[in-house]
């Protein structure tokens, strides 16, 4: 049996904690700081902060600790750096390699030095350097240097947008202390690429797509996202072995002769331009809500995959890729993402027959039933032979569940097809 502790509390991790759960290894799985939902396959682990967890594995005999949330990797000394020296295997990079998504700047001079396709891109401390910087030519993007819980990206097309942006980050400080990165626009469909790195090894898994905006059409705000699409035929023609020679290889050799040591899920965000895929982020963990996309995805002993890949054992025939579409669907609560609503009571998930729900921002009621308390609630996974058949699944069985105020897009699985 192995004993597994989950850290983080949202949609990804609920997805996480249930593949752990199905899979044909024994497990006994603890979550921090978990959910209510996350609680009915999981354990509650006893601790209040990332010290108090450290010494809470090592009086429980945890076998290994897997990174869900981003912000845990760089906070204090590392999640990773932490376990390493209570001698607890760790699926989640160290705090100097977390800085590819904990920093934007580090990233860009990373993909620079390595010689991966990206856009070229500028970095300002102060509100006229930035303005300075983008010289009147839209769109362009901004970014924050730092984590901002999805929100710290902003594709303008404007002058007034990138105004209201620009203020928010170096202005009001909003997202805290950072730089602000003016990147070039690069135009084309966006693909997702997730990778287990270990050590020189790596294995890249299904592709997804995700909707970052609030409404339909891409349009509106962006959010933490509001659905993804994940299936290997978005792999058409010889796209996954030009991403794998241009970008994941490089990006894994780049890691090893800069002395950043991985082991973990790698998250690419690329634009397929006319010139070929070039990189816009990386994330060190599953993406949210890709990962509830992929996984329902992913057959085989995904417990065994993840314990032997953080010891630095990367067993690539351990898991297998189901063929067909898997559509993840998001419902928000109202004032998402500007702000979400609390306490609107969640009915109709019983009613659920050929679709998985992972809970992201909800909590069990004095009755015992489900409420709002998050922004992006819960998503709901259905998986088909054709997109088309998981779009209509998806959707139909979204319609059964419901709550006040709820928020969802209808083109999720048909956009940007």
């Amino acid at each position: 049996m192995i004993k597994v502790l989950v850290v983080g509390k949202g949609g990804r991790e609920h997805a996480i904690i249930t593949a752990l759960h199905e899979s044909p290894t024994e497990t006994r799985i603890y979550s921090f700081p978990g959910s209510d939902a996350i609680f009915e396959i999981a354990e509650k682990a006893d601790a209040s902060d990332l010290p108090t967890l450290i010494s809470f594995m090592k009086s429980e005999g945890i076998d290994l600790c897997v990174a869900g949330e981003e912000s845990y990797l760089v906070k204090d000394k590392g999640l990773a750096n932490e376990c390493a020296e209570a001698g607890i295997p760790c699926w989640g990079p160290p705090k100097e390699s977390a800085q590819l998504e904990a920093s934007k700047e580090f990233a860009k001079e990373f993909m620079v030095r390595h010689e991966i396709p990206t856009g070229g891109y500028a970095s300002v401390d102060t509100v006229a350097d930035a303005k300075a910087a983008i010289a009147g030519k839209y769109p362009t993007v901004l970014k924050f240097d730092g984590l901002a819980a999805g929100k710290g990206v902003a594709v303008c097309f404007d002058e007034a947008s990138a105004d209201e942006f620009i203020d928010e980050v170096l202005g009001q400080r909003k997202f805290g202390a950072g730089n602000l990165l003016i990147e070039e626009f690069l135009d084309g469909p966006e693909i997702s690429i997730f990778a287990s790195v270990v050590d020189d090894d790596y294995q890249i898994l299904a592709p997804a797509r995700d909707y970052k905006r609030i409404y339909d059409a891409d349009e509106g705000p962006n959010t933490g996202g509001m659905g993804a699409v994940s299936s290997l035929e978005m792999f058409e023609g010889d796209l996954r072995q030009t991403i794998d020679e241009t970008i994941v290889k490089p990006t894994v050799e780049g890691l090893r002769k800069d002395g950043l040591p991985y082991r973990g899920f790698l998250y690419f965000g690329l634009i397929l331009t006319t010139d070929g895929p070039k990189i816009l982020e990386y994330n060190c963990r599953f993406g949210d809500p890709e990962a509830q996309a992929v996984l329902p995805m992913i057959s085989g002993d995904f417990a065994q995959y993840v314990f032997e890949g953080a010891k630095g054992n990367l067993q690539p025939d351990a898991i297998k890729f189901q063929d067909g579409w898997s559509i993840c669907l998001v419902s928000a609560s109202d004032g998402y993402p500007a702000s979400s609503r609390s306490g609107d009571t969640i009915s109709g998930i019983g009613n659920l027959e050929n679709a998985r729900i992972y809970h992201a921002g909800t909590r069990l009621d004095s009755d015992g039933n489900f409420e709002t308390a998050g922004g992006r609630v819960y998503a709901i996974v259905a998986n088909g032979d054709s997109r088309e058949e998981a779009v209509a699944k998806v959707y139909a069985e979204s319609e059964k569940v419901s709550f006040p105020g709820m928020q969802r897009r209808s083109d999720i699985g048909t956009r940007n097809f």
